[in-house]
């Protein structure tokens, strides 16, 4: 059998009509698809944002309460060289280019055929000239961000002529183009990954004017949202037609991405493929849009980006479009695809579950509940029917924890700088997870959480999570605080995690 994962990255579930029936972005492949799939209701992210949720998937390992953004561990295990010792070949396409920066080492290395789609966000492509004026748009995103990264992307995308140049047709284009010339050479595992939907909310025609009569002179494609202040002070100058021109550039990239899933899935039909392929097609997390005044994929983090899209198609168990409400989480997809590709998975794997028992309708859920957030933020928990988010307690001390010393891509307000500046000196060495059998640097790091306020919410009389009962419901806040801890004892955790989240009252259960 062979495996084809679709990952496309920042997609939301409410621009999905199998989702939102109330939608009007336009998706006929991705419903197409889900015709053929289980629908999963309940899959959550795990660590936030994109390379955290990547060694979820590619190493198995959740790592929100160790460590920030960062390459693979020496102690890591690398899914597709595991996939490859059943015998199948692997490949990935993608224009992913946060894959080959420094810090993000590890990630691609392991697959056996690699197509790299050059040019997307501030990926070093093209050199941008500095005697060229400034076009409108690239204005006024340098007003809120570093006018550096647009000048960057408007000097990738300067020759585009039309949507074949951009990069979700490049990378499912690539992808057919890869099925051309190797589906017929044996079993094969394709992880295909678009950086679309991602910001910037930059798309050509037809799509651009599909959901709006603006045009992105008149606005910013590319609002602020890692540094606080860049935030509240577009929030604050923004307009409603600013708002609306962006979640229409949002939507218009989801069209143009799934348009040519639609060519992806006629290649699948004229190569006879479905029989002996297994598909999933999910995201790395979504991306607000505005909503309570805030952009991305941030703490607190309300089902509206961490409640995430994932369609499964298994040709020996057709889906026909039923839906799954058990819980499952991105790091669930490394020993998921290893058990599917019959791989035995490794014994290194800290916190994956295989679903398969899900997908082949034999089992339910692994998960009682499930854990997940932001470094340096705080912790959520849900159980399917309640969420909690858990917010750091002020002045308590934070930690990395890896073997390596590096410069971490830190994307949510820390203290001391910003990407580039060299980290503090390490603390101390020692074996602080048991579960890695080498010793990790502990090094000290200060982080400006987003909020000191907690939040407790009824998924099911409340799914836009609205009423927050946190001072109201004892009961519930007390049930989901002991959640959490047996949560974080069965999972692991540095433990000066426990007083800085508040979980070190020892009336709470552990295991």
């Amino acid at each position: 059998m062979n495996i084809i994962t679709i990952l496309v990255d920042s997609l939301n579930k409410d621009c999905l009509s199998i989702y939102n029936p109330d939608t009007v972005c336009r998706t006929p492949n991705i419903t197409r698809l889900a015709q053929r799939c289980q629908v999963y209701d309940n899959h959550f992210v795990g660590s936030l944002p994109c390379m955290p949720a990547r060694r979820e998937i590619m190493a198995g390992r959740k790592e929100f309460l160790w460590r920030p953004w960062g390459g693979l561990e020496v102690f890591d295990p690398r899914l597709p060289k595991e996939i490859a010792k059943t015998g199948m070949s692997t490949a990935m396409v993608t224009d992913h280019y946060h894959y080959w920066e420094e810090e993000a080492n590890g990630y691609m290395q392991g697959f056996q055929s690699l197509h790299m789609v050059r040019g997307h966000e501030v990926d070093g492509w093209k050199v941008p000239d500095p005697n060229k004026e400034d076009p409108q748009w690239v204005k006024n995103v340098a007003k809120y961000r570093a006018a550096e990264h647009i000048r960057q992307y408007a000097a990738n995308v300067a020759d585009f002529k039309g949507e074949e140049d951009y990069f979700a047709p490049r990378v499912l284009q690539g992808a057919c183009d890869w099925l051309d010339e190797n589906a017929r050479k044996g079993p094969f595992f394709l992880h295909v990954e678009c950086f679309d939907v991602h910001e910037p909310f930059d798309v050509p025609e037809p799509y651009a004017s599909m959901y709006t009569d603006g045009k992105k002179d008149d606005f910013n494609i590319w609002p602020p949202y890692q540094v606080y202040a860049d935030l509240e002070r577009f929030m604050n100058e923004t307009t409603p037609e600013e708002l609306d021109f962006l979640r229409a550039q949002y939507m218009g990239k989801v069209t143009m991405m799934d348009t040519w899933l639609g060519r992806l899935m006629a290649k699948m039909d004229a190569l006879d493929l479905w029989d002996d392929t297994m598909i999933v097609f999910t995201t790395d997390h979504g991306h607000d849009l505005g909503e309570r005044r805030a952009f991305g994929k941030q703490f607190p983090h309300y089902d509206s980006h961490a409640n995430i899209p994932m369609l499964i198609w298994h040709p020996k168990n057709p889906g026909n479009g039923a839906r799954v409400d058990g819980l499952s989480q991105t790091v669930d997809l490394f020993a998921t695809l290893i058990d599917a590709a019959g791989g035995q998975v490794p014994d290194a794997n800290r916190h994956s579950k295989s679903l398969m028992p899900m997908v082949m309708g034999t089992g339910d859920s692994p998960h009682e509940a499930l854990i997940y957030g932001t470094f340096g933020q705080g912790l959520c928990v849900t159980d399917g029917d309640w969420t909690m988010f858990r917010a750091p307690v002020e002045g308590q001390p934070l930690f990395t924890y890896s073997t390596a010393i590096s410069r971490p891509l830190i994307v949510d307000n820390p203290v001391d700088g910003r990407v580039g500046r060299p980290p503090e000196p390490p603390a101390e060495q020692g074996r602080f997870d048991p579960s890695v059998d080498l010793p990790l640097w502990k090094t000290p790091i200060t982080i400006d959480p987003r909020t000191h306020q907690s939040f407790l919410y009824d998924r099911n009389s409340d799914p836009a999570q609205e009423t927050n009962l946190w001072d109201s419901d004892d009961q519930n806040r007390r049930r989901m605080m002991n959640l959490a801890r047996r949560m974080m004892d069965e999972e692991g955790y540095p433990p000066e995690q426990l007083s800085r989240l508040g979980m070190d009252d020892p009336t709470l259960s552990a295991l």
